[in-house]
């Protein structure tokens, strides 16, 4: 099933965002944690895509099992940063071959020494260029990409970041999904900018538990995250404290998905970082709301 045909829906739904194991040895463990939170029947799942493209076998893996076992539609991740055409070709046909029919085109992260590499040698810059390749090669992709409430790391300001958004939304994109964000305000300031540029397909909210003090660092160097002061205040008190920091987390993060629900957006989208306890929790608390007692 296409995504963008589930997004069309009225009803409120969840879905989760898992990754592959960067090394063989940890694949059994992996799919088994992809395929708990695959039991916990989310509107779909997202698979990521390993850096250069050294994980992409595993990926198509577990998205084709995702589908094929527990009839849950999937994503496949796509980059193709510092990747040659042929690569990506290569890519694309096997995520056709693989039955996958949703793809998630991004840019990707530079990988670690090429940060100063003269780009303009590069067969692909910018995610739209990808956005372009597949839509060509099969038109009946369901494609989606990559937003950011906050602005883009790499843009100038917001109003630049939204122009970049529009060419890769006119250039075939079905949907988009936001970098996770800690203030719903940004969310709805971010939608509401992006409509008056006229960008009009779905955006699925993105939102990560933070289930321990550690990831907050790592979540704010990823997606440049403000954190606002109400969740300064819980990593402050429960940070040093493991289980308590999990159970405020997950409840900061469930309080974030129902004021999202409560303001008209059905569709949200979970990095569950591949906990299955953390996507089951939140589940549970959403429970009468998605329908799922």
């Amino acid at each position: 099933m296409k995504i963008i045909d589930l997004l069309r829906g009225g009803a409120a739904t969840i879905s989760f965002e898992v990754f592959p194991p960067k090394l063989e040895s940890n694949y059994d463990s992996v799919r088994y944690a992809t395929e708990e939170i695959a039991k916990l029947h989310p509107a779909f799942m997202s698979v990521t895509y390993g850096a250069g493209g050294g994980t992409s076998q595993y990926t198509l893996d577990i998205a084709k099992n995702i589908k094929e076992r527990y009839n849950v539609p999937s994503v496949a991740h796509l980059t193709c940063v510092s990747s040659t055409k042929e690569t990506v070709g290569a890519r694309i046909r096997e995520i056709r071959a693989a039955g996958i029919e949703n793809v998630m085109a991004l840019r990707g992260d530079i990988p670690a020494g090429l940060e100063n590499a003269d780009r303009a040698r590069w067969d692909y810059k910018h995610a739209v260029e990808l956005v372009r390749e597949l839509r060509a090669f099969d038109n009946e992709f369901c494609i989606g990409a990559a937003c950011y409430p906050e602005i883009h790391p790499e843009s100038i300001n917001q109003k630049e970041d939204i122009r970049y958004l529009k060419e890769k939304v006119d250039a075939g994109c079905d949907f988009l999904t936001t970098q996770m964000f800690f203030d719903n305000n940004l969310f709805y300031n971010f939608l509401y900018k992006i409509r008056e540029a006229g960008i009009t397909v779905p955006v699925i909210p993105g939102i990560m538990p933070i289930t321990n003090g550690n990831q907050v660092e790592r979540a704010i160097k990823l997606s440049g995250s403000l954190m606002p002061q109400r969740f300064k205040a819980l990593v402050d008190r429960f940070g040093t404290n493991p289980a308590a920091m999990k159970q405020a987390g997950i409840a900061y993060a469930t309080d974030q998905i129902i004021d999202l629900y409560a303001n008209g957006i059905h569709h949200v989208h979970v990095y569950s970082m591949n906990k299955p306890d953390v996507a089951a929790a939140i589940v549970a608390n959403l429970s009468d709301i998605l329908g799922t007692t």
